[in-house]
């Protein structure tokens, strides 16, 4: 009598493929884990009971210890940040790379003592299965914390003073040296540069594209105002240029908030743009559309940066290998040069 053929025992991968989902999703289904859309829950389950599969046990084991949920950790320490346009595009590209994943999406708004302590009781306790960190200032404790978190941390932005295996960042120096780029190629010589805190690697990246693109053309780059990306601080460090260098005829700032601070200024100044001071920002944002004049920019790809930073960390979560992305960024030219 001839033996009967080896039994073929379905996979969690067959499972996942039959369903139209990823393996991630297919395993928390399996392990009854929260954060699964309805729909995929029941694929996944007729899948499984069409291909007969049994979970192995130690597998399962492991399995279950996933969290089904990701941390994005913004180092500030003022809640209206969640109301500012471009963390609201960083939150909303994280958010919707996550949704594909099928995880959820913990959002921690933590500089202060007793923020770092909660990110640190998140991290200790495997709550989440990763952990997305960005806006870090210079020796900021939230850097020693994310390298020493036993889970996989994925940076927006570099930070100051090293340079991690995963993160995801913007071509800052190149963005800022084609604003200054732009603003010699029509002529103006006294260019000037508000720049954001100087204890962040996107300001001091900002900071160094200008100077680069100054010192190419044979001029002498200008000390940078300083300025916290705020709309009156832009305006109060225009005001201070104005004093310094009455003869500026070109300004880079180094975010569309406080361009837009500055060209307030210099209309109270009396200081026509584009005609006596040509003005480029960066970011891109809605803003920028709606000053008067409407305002040259840097476009980043402010979305794609948190879409980027999420799906890295995805991939991390899956045992995925993954290095340093640096995405483009691209000049929109408006009235206001």
């Amino acid at each position: 009598m001839a033996e009967e053929p080896p039994r073929h025992h379905a996979t969690l991968d067959e499972v996942a493929a039959l369903a139209g989902v990823s393996r991630s999703v297919a395993s928390r289904v399996i392990n009854n884990a929260p954060h699964v859309s309805r729909a995929k829950r029941e694929s996944v389950e007729k899948a499984v009971r069409k291909l007969g599969y049994v979970p192995n046990p130690k597998a399962r084991a492991l399995a279950t210890r996933q969290a089904g949920a990701a941390a994005l950790v913004i180092s500030r320490d003022d809640p209206e940040v969640l109301t500012d346009p471009f963390f609201g595009q960083v939150i909303a590209g994280v958010a919707g790379a996550l949704e594909e994943a099928d995880l959820h999406m913990m959002l921690c708004v933590a500089a202060t003592p007793r923020g770092r302590e909660r990110v640190e009781r998140l991290v200790r306790s495997r709550a989440v299965d990763g952990v997305m960190v960005t806006a870090l200032h210079e020796d900021d404790p939230l850097a020693r914390i994310a390298g020493e978190s036993p889970l996989p941390v994925v940076f927006g932005g570099r930070p100051v003073g090293f340079e991690p295996r995963h993160y995801v960042d913007i071509d800052n120096v190149g963005g800022a040296r084609d604003a200054t780029d732009h603003l010699l190629g029509l002529g103006r010589t006294r260019v000037v540069t508000i720049c954001g805190p100087l204890d962040t690697e996107v300001s001091g990246s900002r900071n160094r594209g200008y100077r680069e693109a100054m010192t190419l053309a044979g001029l002498t780059p200008l000390p940078p105002e300083e300025g916290d990306f705020s709309e009156a601080s832009g305006a109060a460090a225009m005001t201070r240029l104005l004093r310094a260098h009455p003869d500026l005829d070109g300004v880079f700032a180094a975010n569309d908030n406080m361009a837009a601070g500055a060209l307030r200024a210099l209309r109270g100044a009396g200081r026509a743009v584009p005609e006596d001071v040509a003005v480029v920002g960066f970011d891109d944002l809605d803003v920028a559309r709606i000053t008067e004049p409407a305002l040259t920019t840097v476009h980043q790809p402010i979305r794609g940066l948190g879409r980027e930073m999420a799906r890295m960390l995805v991939g991390l979560i899956a045992g995925r290998a993954s290095g340093p992305l640096i995405l483009p960024t691209h000049l929109v030219k408006r009235s206001s040069t």
